[in-house]
Protein backbone atom coordinates (compact mmCIF):
# COMPACT_ATOMS: atom_id res chain seq x y z
CA UNK A 1 0.00 0.00 0.00
CA UNK A 2 1.22 3.75 -0.72
CA UNK A 3 0.19 6.02 1.28
CA UNK A 4 0.61 9.79 1.97
CA UNK A 5 -0.07 11.62 5.54
CA UNK A 6 0.34 14.74 7.53
CA UNK A 7 2.37 12.53 10.15
CA UNK A 8 -0.43 13.75 12.94
CA UNK A 9 -1.78 10.19 13.64
CA UNK A 10 -3.66 7.34 12.16
CA UNK A 11 -7.08 8.99 11.94
CA UNK A 12 -5.85 12.24 10.33
CA UNK A 13 -7.17 13.31 7.16
CA UNK A 14 -4.61 12.26 4.82
CA UNK A 15 -4.27 8.85 6.20
CA UNK A 16 -6.99 7.86 3.94
CA UNK A 17 -4.79 8.00 0.86
CA UNK A 18 -3.66 4.16 1.01
CA UNK A 19 -3.92 3.19 -2.67
CA UNK A 20 -2.53 0.14 -4.21
CA UNK A 21 -1.47 -3.62 -2.82
CA UNK A 22 2.26 -4.39 -2.74
CA UNK A 23 3.89 -7.96 -2.14
CA UNK A 24 7.41 -8.62 -2.24
CA UNK A 25 8.34 -9.07 -5.88
CA UNK A 26 5.23 -7.39 -6.90
CA UNK A 27 4.52 -4.36 -8.95
CA UNK A 28 4.77 -0.26 -7.71
CA UNK A 29 1.73 2.22 -8.57
CA UNK A 30 4.44 3.48 -11.02
CA UNK A 31 4.30 0.44 -12.57
CA UNK A 32 1.28 -0.60 -12.64
CA UNK A 33 0.45 2.83 -14.63
CA UNK A 34 2.87 1.62 -17.12
CA UNK A 35 1.69 -1.70 -17.90
CA UNK A 36 -1.95 0.51 -18.12
CA UNK A 37 -0.43 2.82 -20.67
CA UNK A 38 0.79 -0.28 -23.04
CA UNK A 39 -2.90 -1.69 -23.00
CA UNK A 40 -3.83 1.83 -23.89
CA UNK A 41 -1.58 1.98 -26.42
CA UNK A 42 -2.91 -1.57 -28.10
CA UNK A 43 -6.02 0.46 -29.15
CA UNK A 44 -7.93 -2.02 -28.66
CA UNK A 45 -9.76 -2.02 -25.22
CA UNK A 46 -13.31 -3.85 -25.24
CA UNK A 47 -15.13 -2.21 -22.18
CA UNK A 48 -18.38 -1.56 -21.97
CA UNK A 49 -17.70 1.50 -19.75
CA UNK A 50 -19.77 -0.09 -16.99
CA UNK A 51 -18.76 -1.51 -13.67
CA UNK A 52 -19.18 -4.95 -11.18
CA UNK A 53 -19.69 -4.63 -7.35
CA UNK A 54 -19.63 -7.98 -6.04
CA UNK A 55 -20.70 -7.95 -2.20
CA UNK A 56 -19.82 -10.92 -0.96
CA UNK A 57 -21.94 -13.11 2.11
CA UNK A 58 -18.44 -14.75 3.58
CA UNK A 59 -19.82 -17.77 5.43
CA UNK A 60 -22.67 -18.68 3.22
CA UNK A 61 -26.44 -17.13 3.39
CA UNK A 62 -29.84 -19.04 3.59
CA UNK A 63 -31.08 -19.44 0.14
CA UNK A 64 -34.47 -20.08 2.17
CA UNK A 65 -34.28 -16.99 5.21
CA UNK A 66 -33.40 -14.34 2.29
CA UNK A 67 -35.36 -14.89 -0.82
CA UNK A 68 -36.79 -18.42 -0.93
CA UNK A 69 -39.02 -18.86 2.32
CA UNK A 70 -40.93 -21.92 1.64
CA UNK A 71 -43.71 -21.03 4.23
CA UNK A 72 -45.75 -23.96 2.73
CA UNK A 73 -42.87 -26.47 3.62
CA UNK A 74 -43.07 -28.83 6.58
CA UNK A 75 -42.13 -26.76 9.85
CA UNK A 76 -38.49 -28.36 9.60
CA UNK A 77 -37.92 -26.76 6.30
CA UNK A 78 -39.68 -23.16 5.93
CA UNK A 79 -38.45 -20.06 6.92
CA UNK A 80 -37.54 -19.68 10.29
CA UNK A 81 -38.45 -15.63 10.11
CA UNK A 82 -41.38 -15.95 8.47
CA UNK A 83 -42.17 -14.30 4.86
CA UNK A 84 -42.65 -10.77 3.95
CA UNK A 85 -44.44 -9.65 0.53
CA UNK A 86 -42.38 -7.61 -1.92
CA UNK A 87 -43.44 -5.26 -4.79
CA UNK A 88 -43.64 -8.41 -7.41
CA UNK A 89 -47.45 -10.08 -7.16
CA UNK A 90 -47.15 -13.40 -5.64
CA UNK A 91 -43.41 -13.14 -4.56
CA UNK A 92 -42.41 -13.06 -0.71
CA UNK A 93 -39.18 -12.41 0.92
CA UNK A 94 -37.85 -13.98 4.40
CA UNK A 95 -39.55 -10.69 7.13
CA UNK A 96 -35.69 -9.69 7.87
CA UNK A 97 -35.73 -8.04 4.25
CA UNK A 98 -38.38 -5.49 4.07
CA UNK A 99 -36.71 -2.62 2.46
CA UNK A 100 -35.70 -5.16 -0.33
CA UNK A 101 -38.76 -6.43 -0.28
CA UNK A 102 -40.25 -3.02 -1.01
CA UNK A 103 -37.36 -2.71 -4.10
CA UNK A 104 -37.96 -6.10 -6.00
CA UNK A 105 -39.14 -4.72 -8.79
CA UNK A 106 -35.88 -3.09 -8.99
CA UNK A 107 -33.73 -6.03 -8.62
CA UNK A 108 -34.04 -10.08 -9.79
CA UNK A 109 -33.18 -12.90 -7.68
CA UNK A 110 -31.96 -16.25 -8.94
CA UNK A 111 -33.84 -19.25 -7.13
CA UNK A 112 -32.09 -21.87 -8.73
CA UNK A 113 -28.10 -21.00 -8.56
CA UNK A 114 -26.25 -23.43 -6.94
CA UNK A 115 -22.40 -23.32 -5.90
CA UNK A 116 -21.74 -26.76 -6.37
CA UNK A 117 -20.56 -27.76 -2.90
CA UNK A 118 -20.95 -26.76 0.84
CA UNK A 119 -16.91 -25.75 1.23
CA UNK A 120 -15.98 -22.44 3.14
CA UNK A 121 -13.99 -20.99 0.86
CA UNK A 122 -14.60 -17.62 -1.63
CA UNK A 123 -16.16 -19.28 -4.70
CA UNK A 124 -17.82 -17.74 -7.34
CA UNK A 125 -15.47 -14.60 -6.82
CA UNK A 126 -12.32 -16.98 -6.28
CA UNK A 127 -12.42 -20.37 -7.04
CA UNK A 128 -11.80 -23.08 -9.88
CA UNK A 129 -14.85 -21.15 -12.68
CA UNK A 130 -12.56 -18.10 -12.20
CA UNK A 131 -9.08 -20.00 -12.70
CA UNK A 132 -7.88 -19.68 -9.48
CA UNK A 133 -7.92 -15.45 -9.66
CA UNK A 134 -10.08 -12.59 -8.30
CA UNK A 135 -12.98 -12.14 -11.24
CA UNK A 136 -11.26 -8.68 -10.93
CA UNK A 137 -8.15 -9.78 -12.11
CA UNK A 138 -9.38 -11.40 -15.15
CA UNK A 139 -11.20 -8.16 -16.41
CA UNK A 140 -8.07 -6.48 -15.66
CA UNK A 141 -5.69 -8.78 -17.26
CA UNK A 142 -7.80 -7.80 -20.40
CA UNK A 143 -8.82 -4.15 -19.82
CA UNK A 144 -5.53 -2.94 -18.20
CA UNK A 145 -4.95 -2.39 -14.66
CA UNK A 146 -5.74 1.50 -13.96
CA UNK A 147 -7.96 3.99 -15.74
CA UNK A 148 -6.02 5.52 -18.98
CA UNK A 149 -7.24 8.90 -18.07
CA UNK A 150 -7.91 9.05 -14.57
CA UNK A 151 -5.43 6.29 -13.09
CA UNK A 152 -8.13 4.97 -10.93
CA UNK A 153 -7.18 0.85 -10.49
CA UNK A 154 -9.67 -0.99 -12.41
CA UNK A 155 -9.73 -3.79 -10.05
CA UNK A 156 -9.99 -2.84 -6.04
CA UNK A 157 -10.75 -5.13 -2.53
CA UNK A 158 -12.64 -3.71 0.23
CA UNK A 159 -12.52 -5.11 3.58
CA UNK A 160 -13.91 -3.20 6.20
CA UNK A 161 -10.40 -1.43 7.63
CA UNK A 162 -11.08 0.41 4.07
CA UNK A 163 -13.83 2.24 6.20
CA UNK A 164 -12.88 1.73 10.04
CA UNK A 165 -9.27 1.37 10.71
CA UNK A 166 -10.37 -0.37 14.57
CA UNK A 167 -12.22 -3.43 12.52
CA UNK A 168 -10.76 -6.47 12.58
CA UNK A 169 -8.69 -8.45 10.46
CA UNK A 170 -9.69 -9.75 7.03
CA UNK A 171 -10.76 -13.24 7.29
CA UNK A 172 -8.51 -15.27 4.67
CA UNK A 173 -8.22 -18.45 6.00
CA UNK A 174 -10.75 -19.65 3.52
CA UNK A 175 -8.83 -18.06 0.59
CA UNK A 176 -7.37 -15.09 -0.77
CA UNK A 177 -9.96 -12.50 -2.03
CA UNK A 178 -6.71 -10.71 -3.66
CA UNK A 179 -5.45 -14.32 -5.71
CA UNK A 180 -4.53 -13.34 -9.33
CA UNK A 181 -3.88 -17.21 -9.95
CA UNK A 182 -1.40 -17.30 -12.99
CA UNK A 183 -2.41 -14.14 -14.26
CA UNK A 184 0.66 -12.13 -12.17
CA UNK A 185 0.86 -9.99 -9.25
CA UNK A 186 0.17 -6.90 -11.80
CA UNK A 187 -3.07 -7.55 -11.71
CA UNK A 188 -4.11 -7.85 -8.38
CA UNK A 189 -6.78 -5.65 -7.12
CA UNK A 190 -6.24 -2.77 -4.93
CA UNK A 191 -6.75 -2.83 -1.07
CA UNK A 192 -6.88 0.33 0.24
CA UNK A 193 -6.60 0.31 4.08
CA UNK A 194 -5.72 -3.60 3.65
CA UNK A 195 -2.20 -3.60 5.62
CA UNK A 196 -0.05 -5.71 4.17
CA UNK A 197 3.81 -6.61 4.81
CA UNK A 198 5.15 -3.97 3.08
CA UNK A 199 2.43 -0.80 3.86
CA UNK A 200 4.67 0.48 6.39
CA UNK A 201 7.57 0.60 3.92
CA UNK A 202 5.18 2.45 1.58
CA UNK A 203 4.23 5.55 3.73
CA UNK A 204 5.28 8.91 2.45
CA UNK A 205 4.75 11.52 5.75
CA UNK A 206 4.57 15.28 5.01
CA UNK A 207 3.94 18.30 6.37
CA UNK A 208 0.99 19.72 5.21
CA UNK A 209 2.40 23.32 4.35
CA UNK A 210 4.75 21.05 1.92
CA UNK A 211 2.11 18.67 0.54
CA UNK A 212 2.40 20.94 -2.68
CA UNK A 213 6.23 20.96 -2.79
CA UNK A 214 6.82 18.46 -6.08
CA UNK A 215 10.40 18.24 -5.29
CA UNK A 216 9.80 16.90 -2.01
CA UNK A 217 6.77 14.32 -2.98
CA UNK A 218 9.03 12.72 -5.81
CA UNK A 219 12.39 12.62 -3.30
CA UNK A 220 9.89 10.21 -0.83
CA UNK A 221 8.44 8.51 -3.83
CA UNK A 222 12.18 7.56 -4.57
CA UNK A 223 13.12 6.32 -1.22
CA UNK A 224 9.95 3.95 -1.37
CA UNK A 225 11.70 3.20 -4.57
CA UNK A 226 15.21 2.44 -3.17
CA UNK A 227 13.29 0.91 -0.41
CA UNK A 228 12.20 -1.63 -2.79
CA UNK A 229 14.86 -1.60 -4.98
CA UNK A 230 17.06 -3.22 -1.55
CA UNK A 231 14.25 -5.86 -1.45
CA UNK A 232 14.20 -6.78 -5.22
CA UNK A 233 11.03 -4.89 -5.97
CA UNK A 234 10.81 -3.61 -9.19
CA UNK A 235 11.19 -0.36 -10.41
CA UNK A 236 9.60 2.08 -12.04
CA UNK A 237 10.31 5.27 -14.66
CA UNK A 238 10.10 8.77 -13.77
CA UNK A 239 7.28 9.42 -16.03
CA UNK A 240 5.16 6.83 -14.50
CA UNK A 241 6.27 8.12 -10.80
CA UNK A 242 5.16 11.82 -11.59
CA UNK A 243 1.63 10.23 -12.98
CA UNK A 244 1.73 8.44 -9.79
CA UNK A 245 1.47 10.99 -8.12
CA UNK A 246 -0.53 13.02 -9.95
CA UNK A 247 -3.47 10.12 -9.29
CA UNK A 248 -2.51 9.83 -5.59
CA UNK A 249 -2.99 13.67 -5.25
CA UNK A 250 -5.82 14.33 -7.63
CA UNK A 251 -9.26 13.73 -8.52
CA UNK A 252 -9.16 9.68 -8.39
CA UNK A 253 -7.90 9.79 -5.35
CA UNK A 254 -10.70 11.74 -3.38
CA UNK A 255 -13.07 8.60 -4.46
CA UNK A 256 -11.50 6.99 -1.85
CA UNK A 257 -11.70 9.39 1.29
CA UNK A 258 -16.03 9.82 2.26
CA UNK A 259 -15.49 13.01 3.66
CA UNK A 260 -15.97 14.07 0.19
CA UNK A 261 -19.43 12.34 0.13
CA UNK A 262 -22.93 14.51 1.13
CA UNK A 263 -23.17 13.91 4.86
CA UNK A 264 -26.58 13.20 4.11
CA UNK A 265 -25.65 10.34 1.98
CA UNK A 266 -23.39 8.90 4.37
CA UNK A 267 -26.02 8.87 7.05
CA UNK A 268 -28.86 7.00 4.84
CA UNK A 269 -25.96 4.43 3.83
CA UNK A 270 -24.77 3.91 7.96
CA UNK A 271 -25.57 0.98 9.49
CA UNK A 272 -23.27 0.98 12.95
CA UNK A 273 -26.55 1.83 14.94
CA UNK A 274 -28.87 -1.45 13.44
CA UNK A 275 -26.47 -3.55 15.62
CA UNK A 276 -23.99 -2.84 18.79
CA UNK A 277 -21.84 -4.72 20.83
CA UNK A 278 -24.30 -4.52 24.16
CA UNK A 279 -27.20 -6.71 21.77
CA UNK A 280 -25.05 -9.10 20.76
CA UNK A 281 -25.36 -12.23 23.08
CA UNK A 282 -21.48 -12.71 24.25
CA UNK A 283 -21.98 -16.67 23.93
CA UNK A 284 -21.40 -16.71 19.99
CA UNK A 285 -17.87 -16.54 19.65
CA UNK A 286 -18.33 -14.79 16.18
CA UNK A 287 -20.17 -11.79 17.68
CA UNK A 288 -17.23 -8.89 17.08
CA UNK A 289 -17.55 -10.00 13.44
CA UNK A 290 -21.53 -9.32 13.51
CA UNK A 291 -20.30 -5.98 15.07
CA UNK A 292 -17.78 -5.08 12.05
CA UNK A 293 -20.39 -5.86 9.60
CA UNK A 294 -22.60 -3.57 10.96
CA UNK A 295 -20.28 -0.22 11.44
CA UNK A 296 -19.10 -1.02 7.83
CA UNK A 297 -21.52 -2.87 5.85
CA UNK A 298 -22.95 0.61 4.59
CA UNK A 299 -20.26 2.75 4.27
CA UNK A 300 -18.43 0.16 2.07
CA UNK A 301 -20.88 0.32 -0.49
CA UNK A 302 -20.97 4.14 -0.32
CA UNK A 303 -16.84 3.68 -0.83
CA UNK A 304 -17.27 1.27 -3.45
CA UNK A 305 -20.14 3.60 -5.56
CA UNK A 306 -17.81 6.30 -5.46
CA UNK A 307 -14.56 4.27 -6.60
CA UNK A 308 -17.07 3.20 -9.63
CA UNK A 309 -18.10 6.76 -10.46
CA UNK A 310 -14.27 7.48 -10.26
CA UNK A 311 -13.78 4.69 -12.88
CA UNK A 312 -13.20 1.68 -11.13
CA UNK A 313 -14.39 -1.33 -13.32
CA UNK A 314 -14.73 -4.13 -10.61
CA UNK A 315 -14.86 -3.78 -7.00
CA UNK A 316 -15.24 -6.72 -4.26
CA UNK A 317 -16.63 -6.14 -1.21
CA UNK A 318 -16.89 -8.37 1.75
CA UNK A 319 -17.58 -7.77 5.58
CA UNK A 320 -15.79 -11.11 6.97
CA UNK A 321 -17.20 -14.47 7.73
CA UNK A 322 -20.41 -13.63 8.94
CA UNK A 323 -23.32 -15.68 7.24
CA UNK A 324 -22.43 -18.53 8.92
CA UNK A 325 -25.58 -19.70 10.97
CA UNK A 326 -24.65 -23.60 12.67
CA UNK A 327 -26.15 -22.08 16.16
CA UNK A 328 -22.88 -23.54 18.05
CA UNK A 329 -20.25 -22.43 20.33
CA UNK A 330 -19.30 -19.92 17.22
CA UNK A 331 -22.06 -19.39 15.40
CA UNK A 332 -25.49 -17.83 16.35
CA UNK A 333 -28.95 -19.03 15.47
CA UNK A 334 -30.58 -18.22 12.24
CA UNK A 335 -33.42 -16.12 14.35
CA UNK A 336 -31.30 -14.09 15.88
CA UNK A 337 -27.94 -13.77 13.39
CA UNK A 338 -30.32 -12.69 10.87
CA UNK A 339 -30.85 -9.65 13.22
CA UNK A 340 -27.39 -9.07 12.87
CA UNK A 341 -26.34 -9.44 9.65
CA UNK A 342 -29.62 -9.71 7.67
CA UNK A 343 -30.76 -6.18 9.00
CA UNK A 344 -27.50 -4.41 7.96
CA UNK A 345 -27.93 -6.17 4.79
CA UNK A 346 -31.14 -4.87 3.96
CA UNK A 347 -30.67 -1.78 4.89
CA UNK A 348 -27.29 -0.92 2.82
CA UNK A 349 -28.12 -2.80 -0.28
CA UNK A 350 -31.34 -0.60 -0.32
CA UNK A 351 -29.50 2.67 0.77
CA UNK A 352 -27.10 1.32 -2.25
CA UNK A 353 -30.44 0.80 -5.00
CA UNK A 354 -31.68 4.58 -4.07
CA UNK A 355 -28.63 5.81 -4.35
CA UNK A 356 -28.05 4.66 -7.51
CA UNK A 357 -31.22 5.52 -8.76
CA UNK A 358 -30.78 9.18 -7.74
CA UNK A 359 -27.82 9.22 -9.70
CA UNK A 360 -29.19 7.65 -12.62
CA UNK A 361 -26.45 4.57 -12.45
CA UNK A 362 -28.85 2.18 -12.50
CA UNK A 363 -27.38 0.92 -16.22
CA UNK A 364 -24.04 1.49 -15.31
CA UNK A 365 -23.05 -0.43 -11.72
CA UNK A 366 -23.88 -3.98 -11.53
CA UNK A 367 -24.19 -5.32 -7.82
CA UNK A 368 -23.74 -8.66 -7.38
CA UNK A 369 -24.96 -9.92 -3.99
CA UNK A 370 -23.89 -14.07 -3.39
CA UNK A 371 -21.76 -16.16 -1.06
CA UNK A 372 -19.94 -19.46 -1.68
CA UNK A 373 -22.71 -21.65 -0.72
CA UNK A 374 -26.41 -21.63 0.41
CA UNK A 375 -28.05 -23.72 3.88
CA UNK A 376 -29.18 -27.23 4.36
CA UNK A 377 -33.28 -27.13 3.66
CA UNK A 378 -33.69 -28.94 7.49
CA UNK A 379 -32.96 -26.52 10.22
CA UNK A 380 -31.13 -28.44 12.36
CA UNK A 381 -31.50 -29.25 16.49
CA UNK A 382 -30.34 -26.27 17.83
CA UNK A 383 -32.12 -23.58 15.46
CA UNK A 384 -29.14 -22.97 13.14
CA UNK A 385 -28.88 -24.38 8.93
CA UNK A 386 -25.64 -25.87 8.67
CA UNK A 387 -23.63 -26.33 4.92
CA UNK A 388 -25.23 -26.48 1.68
CA UNK A 389 -23.42 -26.41 -2.04
CA UNK A 390 -27.49 -27.59 -3.60
CA UNK A 391 -28.80 -23.96 -4.02
CA UNK A 392 -27.88 -20.43 -2.89
CA UNK A 393 -29.17 -16.83 -2.82
CA UNK A 394 -28.45 -14.69 -5.69
CA UNK A 395 -28.97 -11.09 -5.81
CA UNK A 396 -28.43 -8.96 -8.95
CA UNK A 397 -29.70 -5.32 -9.29
CA UNK A 398 -28.48 -2.70 -12.48
CA UNK A 399 -26.19 -2.74 -15.08
CA UNK A 400 -28.81 -2.88 -17.34
CA UNK A 401 -30.02 -6.37 -16.58
CA UNK A 402 -33.67 -7.08 -15.86
CA UNK A 403 -35.84 -5.92 -13.33
CA UNK A 404 -38.07 -7.54 -10.91
CA UNK A 405 -36.79 -11.18 -12.40
CA UNK A 406 -37.25 -14.02 -10.07
CA UNK A 407 -35.15 -16.68 -12.33
CA UNK A 408 -35.67 -19.91 -12.09
CA UNK A 409 -37.65 -21.78 -8.65
CA UNK A 410 -36.12 -24.84 -6.33
CA UNK A 411 -37.61 -28.11 -4.99
CA UNK A 412 -40.34 -28.01 -2.35
CA UNK A 413 -37.69 -27.76 0.68
CA UNK A 414 -35.41 -25.47 -1.02
CA UNK A 415 -32.52 -27.95 -1.63
CA UNK A 416 -32.30 -28.40 -4.99
CA UNK A 417 -32.76 -26.58 -8.10
CA UNK A 418 -36.22 -27.75 -10.04
CA UNK A 419 -35.58 -25.61 -12.95
CA UNK A 420 -32.53 -25.28 -14.99
CA UNK A 421 -29.51 -24.79 -12.91
CA UNK A 422 -27.65 -21.32 -13.09
CA UNK A 423 -23.47 -22.38 -12.38
CA UNK A 424 -20.99 -20.31 -11.18
CA UNK A 425 -19.77 -20.23 -14.81
CA UNK A 426 -23.31 -18.46 -15.84
CA UNK A 427 -22.47 -15.23 -13.29
CA UNK A 428 -19.12 -14.76 -13.99
CA UNK A 429 -20.67 -14.80 -17.89
CA UNK A 430 -23.44 -12.50 -16.80
CA UNK A 431 -20.72 -10.58 -14.96
CA UNK A 432 -17.97 -10.03 -17.73
CA UNK A 433 -20.66 -9.41 -20.19
CA UNK A 434 -21.75 -6.72 -18.47
CA UNK A 435 -18.47 -5.38 -18.18
CA UNK A 436 -16.32 -6.27 -21.42
CA UNK A 437 -17.29 -6.88 -25.56
CA UNK A 438 -16.58 -10.15 -25.33
CA UNK A 439 -16.97 -10.02 -29.26
CA UNK A 440 -13.88 -7.93 -29.44
CA UNK A 441 -12.48 -10.16 -26.76
CA UNK A 442 -12.38 -12.86 -28.92
CA UNK A 443 -10.47 -11.24 -31.20
CA UNK A 444 -7.55 -9.83 -29.32
CA UNK A 445 -4.35 -11.39 -29.21
CA UNK A 446 -1.69 -12.51 -26.66
CA UNK A 447 -4.65 -13.86 -23.98
CA UNK A 448 -3.83 -16.89 -22.30
CA UNK A 449 -6.06 -19.71 -24.26
CA UNK A 450 -7.78 -20.93 -20.81
CA UNK A 451 -8.70 -17.50 -19.81
CA UNK A 452 -9.88 -16.66 -23.34
CA UNK A 453 -11.93 -20.06 -22.71
CA UNK A 454 -13.55 -18.70 -19.20
CA UNK A 455 -14.50 -15.50 -20.44
CA UNK A 456 -15.72 -16.13 -24.41
CA UNK A 457 -17.40 -19.99 -23.73
CA UNK A 458 -20.04 -19.95 -20.75
CA UNK A 459 -23.79 -18.42 -21.14
CA UNK A 460 -25.03 -15.54 -19.29
CA UNK A 461 -28.19 -16.06 -16.51
CA UNK A 462 -31.07 -16.82 -19.04
CA UNK A 463 -33.67 -13.76 -18.43
CA UNK A 464 -31.26 -11.48 -17.14
CA UNK A 465 -30.08 -9.88 -20.40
Amino acid sequence: MLSISSGRGLHSRRNFLQIGSLALGGLSLPQLLATQALAANQKLRPVTGKSVIFLFLHGGPSQIETFDPKMNAPAENRSVTGEIATSLAGITYGSTFPQLAARAHQTSIVRSFHTGDGNHDIKPVVGKTTLGANMGSLFARVAGTNDPQTGMPLNALLFPRAVDPQAGPAVESFGKFDSTGGLGSAYSPFVPGGGGSLQKDMQLTLDPARIDDRRALLSGLDRIRRDLDARGGLTGADRFQEQALQTILGGAATAFDLAHEDAKTIAAYDTAPLVRPEQISRKWNNYPRYVDNAKTLGKLLLLARRLCEAGCGFVTVTTNFVWDMHADVNNATMQEGLQYVGRPFDHAVSAFIDDCEARGLSDDILLVATGEMGRTPRINKNGGRDHWGGLAPLLLYGGGLARGQVVGHSSRDAGQPASEPIATENLLATVMHTLLDIGQVRLMSGLPQDLLSVLTTPQPIAGLR
